[in-house]
């Protein structure tokens, strides 16, 4: 079945899902086992575009002619995917005040233009859209579990080796992964393990849980659900209802609970995080827009950590800690809750990343992948340095 070309556009709201969207549209956020850009490429069998920030909009490309433009912020199943491509040229969906999807003939190229869209079609389906960074750990159980089931219909696991104990039947693995004397409980949730990937011998793993592509759990992880960690990274320690995007490394002892780590991050051996206030109280997180330290709703909520940022042995993160892009933490004691995007020291204070040394590591990291940093990365880490230096005054 043909299907028309997809956009996935930022909104307004957009900016409530910093830092995680400093470096990426918020379609690209992992959200189970895929990102929902990554389901609609799955469903339609072609790339979307994307309608972003002029910074972001050089690297995540728009599309051109009639297009179904679809709110990035959205997480959407199989079976609501296919409801907004039967949408027709000229109709739209709403959901209150928020434009969930339309079908334009012509070219949109701002998001500005979204926002005329006539209110043709009120949907009465409930559409789920991502609010707040958190969000994507707090959600996770639904969209691991969803992802699975779409991912492994109609395929056939690579056989489990003997060596593993393996509670319950909702365990996936892909081609070249090995897997080895590990323990895998899937009785709260499936557990999927993805192409190449490996789990180290004395592995302990609690579904739903989902191990991206050649990625790696050390030896004697211990994982709790719903955990997703991205491909191409290292985990070790104990990690407990957290995402972890992508060629980002915790590969030591040390907890990690209720956060979301982006991508091309190290955590320190040893790092360890808060994921619960002494007494008990709901936990409050920085807000980019305000300015301000906002209620979550949670009483169980950890570290966000955007891009490229990095920390030392024995890193110690307070409850509710938001980490910007290229931040180098080190030292002992609590650093604040929040720091900002290229900060360098820790609890005893901090001064400026310099741009020219924190691309020099980046390039240095990915490089150590078989990737560059290109000239659209450091364009795109450059006006980061540059819009966030008031942050670090």
């Amino acid at each position: 079945m043909g299907y028309p070309p997809v956009v996935l556009f930022d909104d307004d709201r957009y900016g409530q899902l910093l830092p995680l969207t400093f470096t990426r549209p918020a379609a690209c956020l992992r959200s189970g086992i895929l990102t929902q850009a990554e389901r609609w490429e799955k469903l339609t069998g072609q790339e979307p575009g994307y309608l972003t920030s002029p910074v972001l909009q050089t690297k995540y490309r728009n599309k051109t002619g009639a297009a179904l433009y679809i709110n990035g912020r959205l997480l959407a199943d199989e079976t609501a995917m296919k409801e907004l491509l039967a949408l027709q040229p000229g109709q739209s969906i709403w959901q209150e005040q928020q434009l969930i999807a339309c079908y334009s003939t012509d070219t949109i190229s701002s998001a500005e233009q979204l926002t005329g869209v006539e209110k043709a079609d009120i949907s009465v389906v409930t559409y789920t859209l991502i609010q707040r960074p958190w969000d994507l750990f707090s959600m996770a159980k639904t969209w691991i579990t969803a992802d699975f089931l779409w991912i492994t219909s109609g395929k056939q696991s690579a056989p489990v080796s003997a060596t593993n104990t393996v509670i319950g039947k909702d365990l996936f693995i892909e081609p070249g992964a090995q897997v080895e004397a590990a323990v895998i409980n899937t009785t709260s949730g499936p557990v999927y393990i993805g192409k190449d990937a490996e789990v180290m011998e004395g592995s302990m793993i609690r579904g739903p849980f989902a191990l991206g592509d050649h990625s790696t759990l050390k030896m004697g992880a211990k994982i709790y659900g719903a955990t997703s960690i991205g491909p191409h990274c290292k985990v070790g320690g104990e990690v407990n209802n957290s995402m972890i995007f992508g060629f980002s490394n915790k590969a030591h002892d040390g907890f990690l609970g209720n956060s979301v780590i982006g991508e091309w991050c190290n955590l320190g051996a040893d790092t360890n995080n808060s994921n619960l206030k002494n007494n008990y109280a709901e936990v409050r997180m920085y807000d980019y827009l305000t300015g301000r330290f906002i209620h979550t709703g949670l009483q169980f909520c950890g570290l966000i950590m955007g891009d490229h940022s990095k920390c030392g042995i024995n890193t110690m993160f307070n409850t509710g800690t938001v980490v910007g892009v290229n931040a180098n933490i080190f030292g002992d004691g609590f650093p604040r809750n929040f720091i900002p995007s290229f900060s360098w020291g820790g609890a005893a204070g901090f001064t400026t990343y310099k741009l020219a040394d924190a691309l020099t590591v980046a390039e240095a990291v990915m490089q150590r992948r078989g990737l560059q940093l290109n000239q659209t990365d450091k364009d795109i880490l450059t006006y980061i340095f540059e819009s966030t230096r008031a942050q670090r005054q």
